[in-house]
């Protein structure tokens, strides 16, 4: 067998092996469209003190009929609105000044997405992650 032909029937195989994958994967259910927002931060308010910030990075999992081209251009929109709230009710989790609230933060988020971007736009929101900026001594007196 010489070169040309062992490309050949490597190229055959391989056209006939992709469409059988492509079915295959086709009857997984395709990932919602989400926006990612990443180096938000927030601040540890207890006792009317700031006691720390946590840099928090998010994906927003769009409602349905929503695309990343309607909902990207209001990215600093939900960032400004996030910061409010964290500044008028703190997500504060009593005990501890290294995180957030992660149900807390989502629900305001949740609900600040209504008057931004419309009712039903964004389904979910995920905290991906939380670093604080002090790690050490961050527990609050008890």
């Amino acid at each position: 067998m010489d070169r040309r032909t062992l490309v050949a029937a490597g190229t055959v195989a391989l056209a006939g092996a992709l469409p059988r994958a492509a079915a295959a994967s086709g009857n997984t259910p395709a990932a919602p469209p989400s926006l990612s927002i990443a180096g938000l931060g927030l601040p540890v308010i207890e006792g009317g003190r700031l006691r720390n910030y946590v840099f928090v990075s998010l994906r927003l999992e769009l409602g349905a009929g929503k695309t990343m081209e309607q909902i990207k251009p209001k990215e600093a929109f939900f960032r400004d609105a996030l910061v409010r709230a964290a500044h008028r009710t703190p997500f504060t989790v009593p005990g501890d000044w290294t995180r957030l609230d992660e149900r807390a933060l989502s629900a305001a988020l949740v609900s600040a997405s209504v008057g931004i971007t419309g009712r039903g736009s964004i389904r979910r929101v995920e905290v991906v992650s939380q670093s604080p900026r002090r790690r050490t001594g961050m527990q609050a007196p008890r």
